[in-house]
């Protein structure tokens, strides 16, 4: 059986890396040593692994990454914390046309 990862580093700048791979271990090497020049990592060294989740089915797996891509910082960093309340509290939408805010 084959298990994915989705990653996340925080690279020395500060700021935040999510990717996926089928070897956990090797990939983190890879973007420690700088093994891809072109990689968003290489200038951002060193990294340090803040989170990971294993996966058996890789589209769980690819549309988890697509959807932490797209999250804000505070909600990669309420991921990372394992605070799941606040992870919550930040997927609410908060506009004026969400339904909470409507009047009935």
């Amino acid at each position: 059986m084959y298990f994915y990862y989705v990653y996340i580093l925080k690279c020395s700048d500060g700021s935040y890396y999510t990717g996926i791979t089928s070897n956990l271990d090797k990939r983190i090497d890879e973007h420690t040593y700088g093994r891809h020049k072109n990689c968003y990592t290489y200038k951002r060294r060193p990294i340090e692994v803040k989170f990971y989740e294993t996966f058996n089915d890789v589209l769980q797996a690819i549309y988890f990454e697509k959807k932490i891509k797209k999250w804000t910082r505070a909600k990669k960093e309420a991921l990372i914390k394992g605070d799941f309340n606040m992870l919550q509290i930040l997927a609410e939408c908060r506009n004026a046309t969400h339904f909470k805010y409507l009047d009935k």
